[in-house]
């Protein structure tokens, strides 16, 4: 069911579960499908003695298409026009991320309705692990 442009109204938030407990092995199957093997992600030898870090830590990546599925969720299929994050906090093995998108604009361009969307995922502590934006084609 697609989203209706008339039934939006700036301040209507979404929010979902993205992950409880993030799973190491979540961590390194996303190196897996990225090629991203940087150790900082999946040594946990080199990232705790070497970079001092206290463990592995996820991928931006992992938790920007995380987030991503919960806006298409929320808007539909290949209805995303616009999509950018800024990482501002790792994200840990054992942590849980609920993501909302806040509703800051609704559109038309070109015949086209358009929502602007500000999103943010937080950890089980409220830590900001991700902020961003989005745009979407609605109905």
């Amino acid at each position: 069911m697609a989203l209706k442009a008339n039934a939006l109204k700036v301040g209507d938030t979404h929010t979902a579960r993205l992950v409880e407990d993030l799973k190491r092995t979540q961590i390194v199957q996303y190196a897996g499908a990225s090629g991203d093997y940087n150790p900082l992600h999946t040594d946990e030898i080199f990232t705790t003695k070497v970079a001092g870090y206290p463990s592995v830590f996820a991928h931006g990546m992992l938790t920007m298409g995380m987030t991503g599925k919960m806006l298409t969720d929320y808007v539909g299929d290949a209805r995303l026009t616009k999509y950018g994050v800024r990482f501002t906090s790792q994200v840990w093995p054992g942590d849980t991320l609920d993501a909302t998108a806040t509703v800051t604009g609704v559109s038309e361009d070109g015949g086209q309705k358009l929502v602007d969307l500000d999103v943010s995922t937080v950890n089980q502590d409220g830590v900001v692990v991700l902020s961003g934006y989005a745009q979407a084609r609605v109905d």
